[in-house]
């Protein structure tokens, strides 16, 4: 085949790639590279050639073809930044951020175009940072992003979410354009949980990202679409989730699935996690009837998939986490979808119908807080009776005093908040000689957390910091520890099952949402409802007393161990009776024409108002009078502009 014109070329080839013969278009590149060798646009020739190239994953030739598009046309960005992925791929990192470097100084004019290219390129150079464990320097070029795009949402959510990691304090700091509450209302859902105790505010959050990233589809299912489904024999239920592999979610669930009533429901799990096999993934593979992996799947695939299947309850394991598919729930692929699990607190959507949780995680009088309707366990968290512990070390082995109190938190340094830090510094002033065992975060992180401890009057060596271990080995170094302190306002979920497993007490201080008092729940349900505490001075006090009070705390360990498996934590057959009880109450809800619509009125307003108030002056879940500060705030606006009633805090007087 002979053409000549280069608009032929690309439309030919890029026809060739989409039919699947990608091999034959890099033929037609080559000859015609071969018989014009001086052609004024070849450098967006070899530029094409190379895409082509690397997607055929020939790193080499695709290299060698950015390299001469380069040599042809210098002012050319596209090969720089592509020519770094292809080094990065090889495992050249350094040369990989010199090209990405060099597109971010070439940008002589500014334009739409050029803006975009710089933008990519230091987005690369932040992910590989990032991943080098670089993280304020990471840190730096995201910033450098938002200066020049401050509309890039993700990007805002990933350079929030990087501080939060690095424990950076004040975590909201006004860069580019964006002041405190435009980063606020730019945070992902995720990372405000995280940040602050205020569930209405979370919920009006939610609603706001679950807007932008989804929208309205033009494609949906209604209630009407599945009234004439005819029934199945047994309730089939869908179990979405791209983390049941070696991940938090999977080792809590890994022995739940086995144990539901085949009788009575038909599970099917939806996979659309990373492909890497893993023995926790394939046990729970083993497990259940119908597994489908839809990662490669795009969501009109994926939806068919689903309705073919007649999914009855699809239960969202995701939520607002890494990895979920938001827009394809959207298009709502089964009549019934709940939100457990995966993220902890209310979706705010339209198509998420119910929520699970307990009576500690959501007492009565907080449903207001959820776009979901409520529905109760005796515990909301499953857990695995059967998981795999290895041989528990000695002291000496993980570098801790043999004869001092070791108080733990392994949870993400994302979770260490300035007022947790400082109640942990009070213990430890109070417990003379014990130690502060951490997770470690990196090397920076560790160096600002031993300098903030100095500053507070303690002595920086009594913080110590585990290295990341397998799951089997981290677990098992749980019994080392005398006490797990938990952090605020994001609570231990799995972190605190683990420990509690290994008979080390948790004491926790819940707030108000729903990631601030699972912690609680788990206590409580382990045993130990003593340990959750009503006050921050309460959680210092107690902390301190148990501190100096070894006896106590070897009986509080002799205890969970005795009991860990008649305790309701730990019994997963159960949690599954229960979760299938409530299965079977939303099945009749939406069959007698009792769904529940979410009403998301007024949460515009109320992520305004919210967005407004400085969350890092003082920590809001503690406050006593919580909800008739945001009466106040409402009566206020409702003053300037009209608000309608809702369900939730507002209405008129």
């Amino acid at each position: 085949m002979q053409i000549d014109s280069v608009a032929d070329l690309f439309g030919t080839a890029q026809q060739m790639a989409s039919a699947g013969q990608a091999p034959q278009a890099a033929a037609l590149y080559r000859d015609w590279l071969a018989r014009h060798p001086t052609d004024p646009l070849g450098h967006a020739v070899y530029f094409n050639y190379g895409v082509l190239l690397s997607g055929l994953d020939d790193l080499a030739g695709a290299a060698s073809a950015f390299g001469e598009a380069i040599k042809r046309n210098a002012t050319f960005l596209p090969p720089f930044i592509n020519l770094g992925v292809v080094y990065e791929r090889l495992g050249a990192t350094e040369p990989a951020i010199s090209h990405w470097a060099h597109a971010c100084a070439s940008l002589a004019a500014v334009s739409g175009d050029s803006l975009a290219y710089k933008t990519t390129a230091l987005k690369h150079i932040a992910r590989v940072l990032e991943s080098a464990q670089r993280h304020a320097q990471a840190e730096e070029h995201l910033r450098q992003i938002i200066e020049i795009a401050p509309t890039q949402r993700d990007v805002v959510q990933h350079w929030i979410s990087l501080r939060q990691r690095q424990c950076a304090w004040p975590l909201l700091e006004p860069v580019g354009t964006l002041d405190r509450p435009a980063l606020l209302r730019g945070m992902a859902p995720l990372s405000l949980v995280t940040h602050t105790d205020d569930p209405m505010l979370a919920l009006a959050l939610a609603a706001a990202y679950s807007r932008a990233e989804c929208g309205v589809p033009a494609d949906f299912r209604s209630d009407a679409d599945f009234a004439d489904r005819p029934p199945s024999p047994r309730l089939r239920i869908g179990y979405l989730s791209s983390d049941l592999r070696s991940h938090a979610i999977g080792h809590l669930t890994a022995d739940m699935y086995r144990l539901h009533d085949r009788s009575r429901y038909e599970v099917f799990v939806y996979y659309c996690g990373i492909p890497q096999e893993d023995a926790v993934k394939a046990r729970i593979r083993d497990s259940v009837e119908h597994w489908c992996d839809i990662t490669p799947m795009d969501d009109d695939a994926a939806l068919a998939r689903m309705l073919a299947d007649g999914i009855d309850i699809l239960v969202d394991i995701n939520g607002h986490t890494r990895g979920a598919r938001t827009k394809l729930l959207s298009r709502r692929p089964a009549p019934v979808i709940v939100n457990w699990l995966g993220y902890a607190g209310t979706m705010g959507t339209p198509y998420h119908h119910y929520i699970l949780a307990d009576e500690v995680i959501i007492p009565e009088g907080s449903e207001r807080y959820y776009s979901e309707a409520v529905r109760r366990l005796p515990c909301y968290q499953p857990n695995d009776r059967h998981r795999t512990v290895g041989a528990v070390p000695t002291r000496a082995a993980l570098g801790l005093p043999e004869d001092a109190i070791v108080f733990c938190s392994f949870n993400g340094t994302q979770k260490i908040t300035p007022f947790g830090f400082d109640r942990w510094m009070q213990v430890l002033r109070g417990v003379p000689g014990s130690v502060l065992w951490l997770l470690k975060s990196s090397d920076a992180v560790d160096v600002k957390l031993r300098e903030r401890a100095q500053a507070a009057g303690i002595d920086p060596a009594r913080l110590i910091f585990a290295p990341m271990a397998g799951n089997a080995d981290h677990v098992a170094r749980y019994a080392a520890a005398d006490l797990f302190l938990d952090t605020a306002p994001y609570g231990a979920h799995t972190t605190a099952s683990d420990a509690l497993w290994m008979g080390t007490p948790v004491l926790t201080l819940p707030g108000r949402g729903f990631a601030s008092r699972v912690c609680a729940s788990l206590v409580r349900a382990a045993g130990v409802p003593e340990l959750v505490c009503n006050t921050p001075a309460d959680y210092v006090a107690q902390a301190i007393a148990l501190g100096r009070d070894p006896a106590r705390l070897r009986a509080y360990r002799d205890r969970l161990l005795a009991f860990r498996e008649s305790s309701l934590l730990f019994d997963t057959e159960n949690f599954v009776r229960h979760i299938e009880q409530a299965f079977a109450g939303m099945w009749q809800d939406f069959r007698e024409g009792r769904l529940p619509r979410p009403d998301l009125s007024n949460l515009d307003t109320y992520l305004d108002l919210g967005a407004a108030e400085d969350h890092e002056a003082q920590e809001t879940g503690t406050l006593p009078d919580y909800e008739a500060r945001w009466h106040q705030r409402l009566a206020r606006r409702h003053a300037f502009q009209m608000l309608p009633p809702d369900r939730r805090l507002w209405s008129p007087p």
